[in-house]
């Protein structure tokens, strides 16, 4: 093994003598009166873990006597400079596919009494503009992908390149972004900029397009929502003619039509996920493409204008502003849906007619055919949107302290005490909501109500919920199944009758959440005597 190292640390200054593009500048600040100052590191120092990597795949060009260049490409490189930690560490090869060095991976590993690992290839596909085949494996413990460097070029007659092996400089002008065109040669131990602008843009928080960016974003139009999604996340200002051309009719079409949803939707989820989601969006509409993204089907009731895109996204400004201003303490993906939830609040009344004439709201569709997510996704934004309207029901007489039997939810109450009555009816809605109350909760915060007044209304109602022990109501198991109120109320079958008196018994013990089985029991058997008696 030490003869490989030896042999390593010769590559490497063998690599380094023949380089001619690298970064070897001094760290430099922009600073701005409106942002924090972009500092770009000299160089790339990678971790304990990453070192371990890099070392292994060098072993495999030592042991097989391979002239082949490493390159990690991206956004590796990007977070790298900028000083943030990154696990996704994808690996250009400047002579061989993907596929063949992780077979050489192996051959190695096994040659050392290593177990081989397991190959996972991606294949190509030129009508999704996905242009690349992909070979992925694990190696300690961490996923690396593997694609040769990309040099393509276009038929006569068509949009979808022929892909060939390329130089690094061919490849880098093909990426998406030059900020993302950087590579750190492993070989050498150098970030190499082949555009010659990857590293500039990168310290002035510049978006841009090694190419001409109509057709970069023909060439793959998902790098359109790329381009908004770094823009967002870093800060970084796009250049005029990327957001000329982002607006382009040509480059809209090819959005709607190239690339498949699947892919919209998880540049989308990772803009929603992501530190600036409000920005993204806002970005989005002002482009023009809210619509193209969030398509839509023909037959909404009400129809809805083109303009509606900005109170959409008004609502997720506001939603963005009420999160940060509480301090509410979500998880991560409770932050997701909420945002998701606050986007899609204004259309929360706007259905659609499916191919079975069956009626959904138009964010079932939205998620599942626009975005392509989880059903569970459209699940839960459908469950809130349902529970804010139930919540603003609910909110003016919580502040109050009025009876809520003058709210206009349609609940038929058990007989209780005035007082008693909050803790039934937000206990209800709280049970639908489950471990999003508070979600929707805020969500109806943002919805009616001064603005300054917002996150106090948020706030006195999630105190009220605390007070009556409701933060965990879902929880609450029934004193008296449906066999027992059968036997107890002595009823020859189950059916409507046993799930009515189940309902009823659920408010009781909301409203009397320290009664005994007994109690309950007595209660129903004394509320069945009076109907008999009625009867």
């Amino acid at each position: 093994m030490a003869k490989i190292s030896e042999k390593i640390t010769q590559l490497r200054w063998f690599y380094g003598s023949s380089v001619t593009t690298t970064f070897t500048g001094k760290s430099i600040m922009k600073t701005d009166t409106t942002t924090l100052p972009i500092i770009v590191k000299e160089t790339i120092d990678p971790t304990d873990k990453e070192k371990q990597i890099f070392d292994r795949l060098l072993e495999v060009l030592v042991h097989f006597n391979l002239d082949t260049q490493l390159r990690v490409a991206g956004g590796w490189v990007r977070d790298k400079l900028l000083g943030k930690d990154c696990y996704d560490i994808d690996i250009a090869l400047d002579n061989m596919l993907g596929k063949e060095f992780c077979e050489k991976v192996n051959e190695y590993l096994v040659s050392t009494g290593e177990e081989s690992q397991g190959i996972g290839v991606i294949q190509s596909n030129p009508d999704q503009s996905k242009h690349l085949e992909t070979a992925r494996m694990r190696l300690f413990d961490v996923w690396i992908d593997f694609v040769n460097l990309r040099s393509e070029d276009y038929t006569e007659n068509s949009r979808i390149p022929t892909m060939q092996f390329g130089s690094p400089e061919q490849d880098a002008y093909r990426r998406d972004l030059t900020i993302n065109s950087l590579f750190y040669n492993i070989n050498t131990c150098s970030v190499e900029d082949f555009t010659k602008r990857g590293l500039n843009d990168l310290k002035s928080g510049k978006i841009v397009t090694p190419l001409p960016p109509k057709e970069t974003f023909l060439d793959d139009p998902l790098r359109v929502l790329r381009a908004i999604r770094f823009s967002a996340r870093f800060e970084f200002e796009m250049d005029e003619e990327l957001k000329v051309a982002a607006s382009d009719n040509d480059v809209k079409s090819a959005i709607g039509g190239k690339i498949s949803r699947e892919r919209i939707g998880h540049e989308i989820d990772l803009m929603v996920s992501g530190n600036q989601p409000d920005k993204a969006i806002t970005y989005i509409s002002e482009l023009g493409l809210f619509w193209v993204v969030f398509t839509l089907p023909e037959n909404c009731k009400p129809s809805i204008s083109q303009e509606d895109d900005r109170i959409c996204v008004e609502y997720m400004n506001l939603g963005m502003r009420q999160f940060l201003e509480v301090g509410c303490s979500f998880t991560n993906e409770q932050r997701r849906i909420y945002l998701y939830a606050s986007l899609f609040l204004p259309l929360r009344k706007i259905v659609y007619i499916d191919n079975k004439k069956k009626t959904f709201p138009i964010v079932n569709f939205i998620f599942k055919n626009s975005l392509k997510l989880k059903v569970s996704d459209a699940d839960d934004v459908m469950r809130l949107h349902n529970g804010v309207e139930k919540l603003l029901c609910l909110i003016p007489f919580v502040l109050s302290g009025e009876d809520m039997n003058k709210t206009d939810l349609e609940i038929d109450l058990i007989e209780v005490p005035v007082k008693l009555k909050p803790r039934i009816l937000l206990g209800l809605v709280l049970r639908e909501m489950k471990d999003l109350w508070r979600v929707a909760l805020m969500l109806s915060s943002i919805v009616g109500g001064e603005v300054e007044k917002r996150k106090e209304v948020f706030m006195e109602v999630e105190r009220e919920i605390l007070k009556l022990g409701l933060e965990k109501v879902w929880e609450v198991k029934p004193l008296v199944n449906g066999k027992d109120i059968m036997k107890h109320l002595e009823l020859e079958k189950g059916g409507p009758v046993v799930s009515e008196w189940q309902r009823k018994l659920l408010q009781w013990q909301l409203a009397y959440p320290s009664g005994s089985l007994e109690e309950c029991v007595d209660w129903m058997k004394r509320e069945m005597e009076k109907k008999r008696a009625r009867t």
